[in-house]
């Protein structure tokens, strides 16, 4: 039978294509079969499928994303490709076109395109300086609510630390995380009041009840060690909610015996770390023993998007499978552990507190389902006719047009 062609109803796909781990098995990769009947996954149903050795795994997880800068490149490219170029870009068309429609345009245009490659779960930081905050917010409150059952969706605010203390205007700008249920967040970079700023951070987010999401050292400077500090804060003031560090980029510029005992830091105060392969291609360091190193340590570690389109990184979709793709090959994951998928599955999941994906009879059958039959021939393709399932159920995986943006790209 075509691929592509599944029937409706329960059905059980015969010799498909699993990563062991996802089973609670040893190894690699093993051949099985996965039962769908009522929306989940299910005993053996009497239909049978044969499905050639297809690859299944469970919608995807996304931990760092951009939505609010989402497609903005083609109205505010970057001038030079620099970092710096990317934050002037991005605040000035912030300041001039970031209304509350064109905010939602965009969030709504970059949604339906993971949701077509098969995520279900997102966390998005949005730039919260004000007056941004009273912008964003609201309309991510709105956007969360419409994709409710198709994609859950996270925030974190986004400020940079030197705009964080505890009675300035990120009191407000706490408050209105905590009243959309979000994250607190904030970039962190070598201040030299990092550490005040760094106790009054985790002074708003303990008064409110909120886990933390940092920006952290995205630059190549060895002498950039925000991460060392966070994790000694997290361990002195015994902050006991999730707290996740994305970046972490200077950790390869450094010193090795310095770098391996901020990891240990790291490890200690359970820190979940989030690397984003597509826009840092730093750690390409291939040595034995060198990488992958985090893991060795027992750190969570999980890839995601982050920026698409904009001015930080010109392309991308949020696919899924395109960040692990890259992430095996940046990282250097193909020689190490077999069980890396857990990287964009239960690892983001279990670091943000969404639902863990799963494969046992009675979970949700949200599924992805691609021709490939091993590692090799995912990462080899896009995999464009891939298969999504929501709730036993193939979703139309027609991608926005971009024409659709085109209106919003006029400058202000």
């Amino acid at each position: 039978m075509d691929f592509r062609s599944l029937p409706p109803g329960p059905v059980t796909l015969t010799d498909v294509t699993v990563p062991a781990c996802l089973l609670g098995k040893p190894g690699d990769l093993i051949r099985t079969e996965i039962s769908i009947a009522e929306g989940r996954l299910a005993d053996p149903q009497p239909i049978a499928v044969d499905m050639g050795g297809a690859l299944v795994l469970p919608a995807f997880t996304d931990m760092h994303t951009h939505l609010d800068k989402g497609h903005i490149s083609p109205r505010a490219p970057n001038p030079d490709g620099t970092f710096a170029g990317a934050l002037s870009t991005v605040a000035a068309d912030r300041a001039a076109n970031w209304s509350a429609g064109d905010v939602r345009a965009r969030m709504d245009f970059a949604l339906r395109c993971a949701f077509a490659h098969g995520t279900r779960a997102i966390r998005t930081h949005l730039d919260s300086i004000p007056p941004q905050d009273d912008i964003s917010w609201p309309v991510f409150a709105e956007v969360r609510a419409d994709w409710h059952g198709r994609i859950d969706l996270q925030a974190a605010c986004l400020v940079g630390c030197d705009g964080v203390s505890a009675d300035g205007p990120f009191r407000h700008t706490a408050d209105l995380v905590a009243e959309t249920g979000g994250i607190l967040g904030m970039v962190t970079y070598p201040v030299p009041d990092l550490k005040a700023r760094l106790l009054d951070f985790f002074r708003l987010a303990t008064d409110r009840g909120l886990p933390a999401d940092f920006h952290v050292d995205e630059t190549l400077d060895p002498g950039a060690e925000t991460l060392r500090m966070i994790a000694e804060t997290v361990l002195e003031t015994g902050f006991d909610a999730p707290v996740v560090v994305g970046h972490c980029c200077s950790l390869s510029a450094q010193d090795e015996a310095r770098a391996m005992d901020t990891l240990d830091l790291v490890a200690k105060a359970r820190l979940h770390v989030v690397s984003l392969p597509m826009c840092n291609l730093y750690l390409q360091d291939r040595q034995p023993g060198r990488t992958p190193r985090m893991r060795a340590r027992g750190i969570n570690v999980s890839f995601a998007s982050d920026n698409t389109r904009d001015p930080f990184y010109a392309y991308g979709d949020l696919d899924m499978v395109e960040v692990l793709r890259q992430a095996t090959r940046i990282g250097h994951l193909d020689h190490s552990a077999p069980d890396w998928v857990q990287t964009v599955l239960a690892n983001p999941a279990r670091a943000c507190g969404f639902a863990a994906p799963s494969l046992a009879p009675g979970a949700p059958a949200d599924l992805v389902i691609f021709r490939a039959r091993d590692w090799s021939e995912l990462f080899s393709r896009p995999q464009s006719d891939r298969i999504v399932l929501r709730g036993g159920v193939r979703i139309d995986r027609t991608l926005p047009d971009y024409a659709e943006l085109d209106s919003l790209m006029r400058t202000a």
